[in-house]
């Protein structure tokens, strides 16, 4: 008797939560900058893994598991922003208390108000670019060109420093 072993193209569902908290900082940095309270930021969270869980089967692994997520992320918070919610409900008492790892930190906070002054494509290109990814990975997110790329992030540095000046 001959015996088929298949080996799943996509990790199992224990297997995607690791993944997740891997990348739960990176998630976090997206709703720190697309969200205005602790709630909405809760709620964007809740929303990005729910559309990343859904769309797990599509992902064929040709990029970075944090790329691909990156671009989950962000595409759900620009979708929130659109979109208007009237119904907001508390959260579970579980998830309440998995607040946000980046609040009470001044610093951080003026640094979050520069960010938050951007425009939405900008603020993308610069959490793209606090992550760590280069303009390679960053055109495969977003679409925009290397070259544009540069000069965006030149003229959002410069924002960036009037803003705090």
């Amino acid at each position: 008797m001959l015996l088929i072993y298949t080996v799943s193209k996509h990790p199992t569902e224990t297997q995607f939560m690791d993944l997740i908290d891997q990348n739960k900082g990176l998630i976090w940095k997206v709703c720190l900058f697309y969200a205005a309270t602790e709630t909405d930021r809760q709620d964007l969270y809740q929303d990005i893994i729910l559309q990343a869980w859904k769309s797990y089967p599509g992902f064929r692994q040709e990029s970075k598991f944090s790329t691909w997520l990156y671009r989950i992320s962000l595409n759900t918070a620009l979708f929130a922003r659109r979109k208007y919610r009237p119904d907001i409900r508390p959260l579970p008492v579980e998830l309440a208390n998995s607040a946000s790892p980046y609040s009470d930190n001044e610093p951080f906070e003026i640094m979050h108000v520069a960010i938050r002054a951007l425009n939405e494509i900008e603020k993308s290109l610069v959490l793209l670019y606090l992550e760590g990814y280069n303009y390679d990975e960053m055109e495969k997110i977003t679409g925009i060109s290397g070259g544009t790329l540069r000069v965006k992030m030149s003229r959002i540095k410069q924002k960036l420093k009037n803003f705090l000046k």
